[in-house]
């Protein structure tokens, strides 16, 4: 997983205007994308570097990941840092997302 790249795309996310849906949009793909590509060295990342305000991040597109990638997982470590970041996850929603990404990925079974 390129942490650089990942890390460059929240930056670039943080500073679009909240009505700029198709770049919102964009950023959102590349963050699936860069997740997805090395499922192993993801979940690597979300275990020992993921700060708190990454998993917020995460949590906007937990559901097409999960969809993309089908793999339990990573919505298994992804939902164990529930109870590392639990502001995050009252302030965001985060147990919301997770129902979403745990329906993404029973459409597909």
């Amino acid at each position: 997983m390129d942490i650089i790249k990942f890390r460059e795309i929240i930056k670039n996310i943080s500073s679009l205007d909240p009505n700029a849906y198709s770049e919102i949009e964009k950023c959102w793909k590349s963050e699936v994308s860069i997740l997805s590509e090395d499922i192993p060295g993801t979940i690597n990342f979300l275990n020992s570097e993921c700060t708190e305000d990454e998993y917020a991040w995460i949590s906007e597109i937990i559901d097409d990941l999960i969809a993309t990638t089908q793999n339990k997982d990573l919505l298994e470590c992804y939902k164990q840092l529930m109870v590392k970041f639990p502001d995050a996850c009252s302030t965001y929603n985060i147990a919301y997302t997770v129902e979403c990404a745990e329906n993404a990925l029973e459409k597909k079974e």
